[in-house]
């Protein structure tokens, strides 16, 4: 399949998808589609996360529903309340002219318009495990004319304990008459077992590694030390072009930490971590892809099933143990054929853990240099020119200047003049701290790749404290380190976050 216009589909939907603008298909898509638009059957599907996984069962599943019907006939099972708002989104848009509409159903919200909407008979559901759980239970909600249930992001839903969920909500699906599709990033265990229970004869697609990864990323490794990475990733946002990324760390308590020291600096930057309620992760949410936020900074258990368009960067502050993780981390940006850099920070201990990614991904990394703090200032500085040129209201501002003014600038020179005013700026660009550049700058020896930090992932280091991992997405607590991750007061239990100079 080489374009969307081969789909053997109806006037209706082919007229939507044309409308979006859907012209050549992602691997995932061009091997799927013909599978599902042909007879019944049921399918496993691997593909990483941003490959197109969304249209490659919407665009089926809608075309199986009958709108006439006022009972639901399709189930989406979607790990987090963002994909499956998300995912309800993007099935409203194909099914526009068809006249189908998906009802989202998630946690963290009221029932009331949940149990209206279900009323009405949705002929497509939405929603995560639990929620679906509790509607079932209830009796709001049946399944007893359902054709078509579909796992979104399978591992991901296994891996935050939903298991028993899917289980549950597979069991409540008439036998015999349904079809079920699997979708996956990867084929984990638990994935396999819920495949080989409940899945029959699938047809299946794998796409692989080197596709699972656009080659649009490029992939870079930065070598530091643990106390100095603050400064080294002020350093990497202020060397990008337009940074408008997610950071990633391993822990609540460090999201936290990390977010107050980038404040203090003046970045525009906010944070999803899993004691925030929905309505301060839709607020959240709703600042970075309106682009009034440019800095994410999230654990894995809250960014899961987040799709914003127009990613530039990911960064690793904390790189991952599982290899899945990291794949699910940097599928964020260079999508839909755009560029993007998927960055990651690696102290001396983590070494062996580029090893392990490059084998798994079958894609080199390569080292990053990292900036100077003149490199950085000259970036900065060249960055003022165009705006510099722009300016049309300089002559009101030479109206201001009395004769202090004609007197300090005389004898000046031009390029003086202008490097005062650099100064006044952006006086962190020019502290004349030579010591302090070279301890930031200070590159750690190369090290071989030892066996022992090959199996173990590159020490202890690079693995969450228990006590420390996120709880089910949404769900409430405190941090148990002790600090109050509601009210955002920090932790101070990290090393190497210090005030530092504000940025301009």
């Amino acid at each position: 399949m080489q374009s969307f216009q081969e789909l053997n589909v109806s006037a209706p939907l082919l007229q939507a998808i044309q409308e979006l603008g859907y012209v050549t298909p992602s691997p995932i898509q061009a091997q799927a589609l013909p599978i599902l638009l042909g007879e019944p059957t049921d399918f496993l599907g691997l593909a990483a996360t941003g490959t197109g996984k969304t249209a490659a069962f919407a665009i089926p599943l809608i075309e199986r529903i009958d709108p006439s019907i006022h009972a639901v006939q399709a189930v989406v099972l979607c790990p987090t309340r963002e994909l499956a708002i998300q995912v309800a989104q993007q099935i409203d848009l194909i099914g526009k002219i068809k006249g189908v509409k998906a009802l989202p159903v998630y946690g963290g919200a009221g029932y009331g318009d949940q149990l209206k909407g279900l009323k009405r008979g949705p002929a497509v559901v939405v929603g995560t495990p639990g929620r679906i759980v509790d509607h079932l239970d209830r009796g709001t909600m049946k399944l007893d004319q359902v054709e078509l249930v579909v796992l979104d992001e399978a591992d991901e839903m296994i891996s935050m304990g939903f298991k028993e969920d899917l289980e549950f909500i597979l069991g409540h699906v008439p036998p015999g008459m349904s079809n079920t599709w699997l979708f996956s990033a990867t084929m984990s265990p638990g994935v396999r077992k819920v495949a080989d229970e409940y899945l029959r004869q699938p047809q299946q697609v794998q796409v692989n590694r080197t596709e699972m990864l656009p080659a649009t990323i490029e992939q870079l490794y930065f070598c530091t030390q643990e106390s100095n990475k603050p400064e080294i990733l002020c350093k990497l946002i202020e060397s990008a072009d337009a940074f408008y990324g997610i950071i990633f760390c391993q822990t609540k308590s460090l999201v936290i930490d990390l977010t107050q020291y980038l404040r203090g600096r003046s970045y525009s930057v906010d944070c999803l971590h899993g004691d925030m309620d929905q309505s301060a992760r839709e607020r959240v949410m709703k600042s970075f892809r309106d682009k009034k936020v440019n800095v994410l900074v999230c654990t894995d258990v809250a960014s899961r099933g987040l799709d914003v368009q127009g990613i530039t960067h990911v960064l690793n502050y904390s790189i991952p143990r599982e290899m899945d993780s990291y794949v699910h981390r940097i599928g964020r940006t260079g999508r839909s054929g755009q560029s993007g850099f998927a960055m990651s920070l690696v102290t001396p201990a983590q070494r062996g853990l580029i090893h392990r990614i490059e084998k798994f991904t079958q894609r080199k990394m390569k080292e990053g240099k990292i900036p100077t703090r003149k490199e950085v200032a000259m970036r900065k500085v060249g960055n003022l020119v165009e705006p510099f040129r722009g300016q049309v209201n300089f002559n009101k501002a030479i109206d201001l200047l009395d004769s202090s003014w004609k007197e300090e600038l005389a004898g000046k020179t031009v390029e003086e003049i202008a490097g005062r005013f650099l100064c006044l700026l952006y006086p962190e660009l020019f502290a004349a701290d030579r010591a302090k550049e070279k301890e930031e700058n200070a590159q750690p020896q190369q090290f071989s790749i030892q066996r022992n930090s090959e199996r173990d992932g590159g020490g202890r280091s690079s693995r969450p404290d228990r006590r420390d991992r996120d709880r089910q997405p949404g769900g409430e607590g405190r941090d148990r380190r002790g600090g109050d991750s509601r009210s955002g007061k920090p932790h101070r239990g990290h090393r190497g976050f210090g005030r530092g100079p504000k940025r301009s």
